[in-house]
């Protein structure tokens, strides 16, 4: 593990999580590395699941901040990764835009649950988040994303968010929002946001979708459930807050099994 670095360009900072089978039916950890704010702690296994928590050491990220996760789900191995509180995204002392990158690999037969806290993108802030997931055949991932626009009673800041799940090589989904001041005009009209200040998404892939896909459906006024090519099922919604939010997605997790 290289180290927390800082500086005037801002903190930069990995976390690193490698889930294996352990030969008894369970999921190792051999790999769990936290750097500075980005600390990691395994809880309560269920079963043969693995669970990791991110645990936030410090505020950020900062502008000029440089976070990344990174796990890996070996063949047959299951993890569950949470986090302990909501990240929020603040303006710093250095210039220009903090970055979070999070990389996520899950092998054959493996899966992973992806189920943070919500990203809190405040007044003055600005931060891009991109997120790339590699699925082999045969992987099963469940992820949510929790976006809030601002906290209680402020504008928010630049959030711009990409998220790219690859299947076997081949694209499942790829897609980027932008959204706050200088963001491409519209971001906050009856097309997109319409008003709303929390927005999400929850993708769920299993293999058995291929011969059963989900039929698309409305959740609500303000969420719709989309069947994507191959397994998997996308989720994405709108909400006023972020309770509102965590309970449509909830509810869509609980239909989707």
């Amino acid at each position: 593990m290289g180290g927390v670095t800082a500086g005037s360009a801002g903190v930069r900072a990995t976390a690193r999580i490698g889930a294996r089978p352990d030969g008894r039916g369970g999921t190792a950890l051999p790999t769990l590395e936290g750097e500075g704010p980005l600390a990691l702690r395994r809880t309560r296994a269920s079963g043969s699941e693995a669970r990791v928590m991110l645990v936030g050491a410090m505020s950020g990220p900062l502008g000029g901040d440089h976070f990344t996760v990174m796990a890996e789900v070996a063949e047959g191995a299951r993890l569950h990764v949470g986090s302990a509180a909501a990240t929020i995204a603040l303006p710093g002392q250095a210039k220009g835009e903090a970055r979070y990158d999070v990389r996520l690999t899950v092998g054959e037969g493996g899966e992973l649950c992806w189920l943070p806290e919500q990203l809190i993108s405040a007044g003055s802030s600005e931060l891009s988040v991109t997120t790339r997931v590699d699925l082999a055949a045969g992987a099963r991932l469940t992820f949510r994303e929790e976006q809030v626009l601002g906290r209680v009673g402020e504008e928010p800041g630049r959030l711009t968010s990409r998220l790219t799940v690859m299947l076997d090589g081949q694209p499942l989904l790829d897609q980027e929002l932008s959204c706050g001041p200088g963001a491409p005009g519209g971001w906050d009209g009856p097309a997109v946001l319409a008003g709303h200040r929390a927005l999400g998404q929850l993708l769920v892939v299993r293999p058995e979708y291929v011969s059963r896909p989900v039929e698309p459906r409305l959740l609500g006024d303000s969420a719709v459930l989309t069947p994507l090519a191959g397994p998997g099922a996308l989720v994405t919604a709108v909400a006023t807050d972020a309770l509102r939010l965590r309970r449509t997605l909830d509810e869509a997790l609980r239909l989707l099994g």
